[in-house]
């Protein structure tokens, strides 16, 4: 018998970290106009329904497939935020007069970024808005953060990004992620190195956008974060609800923006704005 039930549109899962040090992550669903509590659910049965219809996010129409997590097609040809440039800020076109809507840039773009260090399934480089963290890490399923350079543009941060990348990864490899946590890693040291690595590539950025562009956090402090999980996955399975829409099993936990089930795992990002029933029983 169910005894917490909803249904409605998804959205990503929304993790909250207390003040504490190495705080556990407390995680909530939105579907339809509910949060459901997700940590207390550990252990139990729960069930995932895709009821076979996506509503954009934008414009609420109705779309057969999602596009960049959540759009139609439209409108992922259309906004600022679905342009090539999200993922790859390096190539920002801004200064050429081709922003797709120039007031959105300058909100989103034209602001603060933090060029970061995180410890996921492995050491990696990433870029948010400064007003992102902790939560770009905790989407990521990052057991160590540390800010290490403040930018004053997004295409800023994938400027140095990309300098960075070719020292160390910028992507989670989610299988590894899902089989357990990764080993302890100096973050600081590894800070020091890279940038020492990336010196005369810095210099140049610094020549070109000027010194205030780029201000190192040499004072940044390392943030540790843990996930509610009983139990990780020895052989993670993807769930694929767009071929098998039902998923149902016992939660062994939430990390990332995945849950884990006895039965497969399932990114819920990827199904923003399905409509989706939610029960457990």
């Amino acid at each position: 018998m169910s005894f917490l039930s909803a249904e409605g549109s998804v959205k990503k899962m929304l993790g909250v970290l207390d003040d504490s040090h190495a705080a556990t992550v407390d995680y909530q669903l939105p579907i339809g106009e509910q949060k459901l509590p997700l940590n207390e659910l550990l252990g139990k049965t729960i069930r995932l329904e895709a009821l076979g219809d996506i509503h954009c996010l934008h414009c609420a129409r109705r779309t057969k497939k999602s596009y960049s997590q959540g759009y139609c097609y439209p409108c992922f040809t259309k906004l600022p935020q679905c342009d090539l440039c999200i993922m790859s800020p390096e190539r920002c076109h801004y200064e050429l007069g081709t922003c797709r809507d120039p007031a959105w840039g300058e909100q989103f773009c034209m602001t603060d970024h933090i060029v970061y260090l995180a410890n996921s399934s492995g050491a990696k480089v990433g870029i948010t808005r400064a007003t992102q963290l902790p939560t770009r890490w905790i989407d990521q399923g990052a057991s160590q953060g540390l800010p290490i350079m403040r930018v004053s543009a997004r295409q800023h941060s994938g400027l140095l990004e990309d300098l960075l990348r070719k020292q160390v990864a910028d992507k989670t490899n989610w299988r590894k992620l899902l089989r357990g946590e990764p080993e302890p890693m100096n973050l600081k040291a590894l800070r020091d190195t890279l940038l020492e690595g990336a010196k005369e590539g810095i210099g140049a950025l610094h020549s070109r956008y000027g010194l205030q562009a780029f201000q190192p956090l040499d004072n940044a402090e390392e943030l540790e974060i843990r996930y509610p999980v009983l139990e990780y996955v020895e052989k993670p399975k993807s769930a694929n609800l767009d071929k098998e829409p039902v998923l149902e099993g016992t939660l062994l936990g939430i990390k990332g923006q995945y849950l884990l089930l006895d039965t497969a795992v399932i990114n819920i990002r990827k199904y923003t704005a399905y409509n989706m029933a939610f029960s457990v029983h």
